[in-house]
């Protein structure tokens, strides 16, 4: 599969990119149809870790087989940790918080993550800002803009805006408990909150694997790692959270297709098509499509689940937007003084350090 991508034209990368958001606005659609329907969030994120694992370990064992080997009693603790942070809370807040307010929020919530990889990466000394340069100035004014848009997105909500289209695909049945949570600000303001706790640990997450990958052979194995410890963590999470054996029962309706999409298309293939196109493009390229991961889910909302959206998160997610475009602008103008000074075209230093601190292991 690798060799296809490679052999394949200059404009492919514009078409995987593209491809790959359009995977990730269908796990957030998918998620809440599910969600909606009663299936329970961490089951539900068990269930798409396990289906992960499955497809992750014959990979890992028929390609990477000479490249595993057997893992320091430390390695093993750091990689438990580092899935606890990035896949099992990370996952499991940011399925409760879509459940809690909509699939267009959380797809909004993906413009924070450039921001608090940028941010972790200030504070651990990775990344710098020069605040006396025009490029330190935006990515500083990319911090405060998505602080902004986070605040805006939680504590107002405006007028409701309609879905244009009154007839959509997953005709679902919401019960009581769940058209309440949905309409209460409270849980409104929790959603958002978990929303910001999702970006946060993705955020710490893609810091600390590039800090890992660093003495680690292999990408992939270190992500099959991660996925079948994650699945651990998981279950242990739902089974805490949800002792009901009715809760657990999967049949041919729309959770199934939900969990077989998240943890095959979003788990397995955007993960692989999002580190090819970071490798033949970098990560200013993959983080610039990340809107149009909120322009396909609202379309999908309006198409599939009649779901319209407030006034108050679509000003958060035009600034969401802002700031994640005002921290790029500044990066890349970094690296274009960087490489107008040393007068080498060729990948620098400064450039390969951000593709490893943004390359993006599997998707929420």
């Amino acid at each position: 599969m690798e060799l296809f991508f490679l052999k394949m034209g200059s404009k492919k990368p514009y078409f995987v990119a593209v491809l790959t958001q359009i995977f990730l606005a269908g796990m957030s659609l998918l998620s809440k149809a599910a969600f909606a329907s009663g299936m329970n969030s961490f089951v539900f994120v068990f269930y798409r870790q396990a289906a992960g694992a499955v497809f992750f370990l014959p990979m890992m064992m028929f390609l990477k087989r000479k490249e595993i080997r057997p893992l320091s009693l430390m390695d093993f603790l750091k990689i438990f940790m580092i899935s606890l942070i990035g896949m099992t809370i990370g996952f499991n807040a940011y399925g409760v918080a879509v459940d809690y307010t909509s699939a267009n929020l959380g797809a909004a919530a993906f413009n924070c993550l450039p921001v608090t990889t940028f941010l972790f990466a200030l504070i651990l000394r990775m990344e710098k800002v020069n605040m006396r340069t025009v490029a330190g100035m935006a990515k500083s004014v990319g911090i405060l803009v998505c602080i902004g848009g986070v605040a805006t997105l939680a504590f107002y909500k405006g007028p409701y805006l309609k879905p244009l289209i009154n007839h959509h695909l997953f005709q679902y049945h919401k019960g009581q408990a769940h058209q309440a949570h949905a309409s209460s600000q409270k849980t409104w303001i929790i959603g958002c909150f978990l929303l910001f706790v999702s970006s946060i640990s993705w955020g710490l997450w893609f810091v600390l694997q590039a800090h890992f990958l660093k003495t680690y052979p292999s990408p992939l194995v270190f992500i099959s790692h991660q996925t079948m410890l994650s699945t651990v963590q998981s279950f242990v999470v739902a089974i805490a959270m949800e002792r009901n054996p009715s809760e657990w029962k999967l049949s041919w309706n729309i959770r199934l297709i939900a969990v077989l999409y998240c943890g095959i298309l979003v788990t397995v293939v955007s993960n692989f098509l999002q580190c090819w196109v970071l490798k033949e493009k970098g990560p200013v390229f993959q983080a610039m499509t990340t809107p149009l991961n909120v322009i396909v889910t609202i379309i999908g909302s309006e198409l599939m689940l009649g779901e319209g959206i407030h006034l108050g998160s679509l000003i958060g997610a035009i600034l969401l937007v802002a700031s994640l475009y005002c921290v790029l602008w500044g990066k890349s103008k970094e690296l274009n003084i960087v490489d107008i000074e040393s007068n080498q075209p060729a990948v620098l230093p400064a450039e390969a350090r951000e593709l490893s601190e943004m390359r993006s292991p599997p998707q929420p």
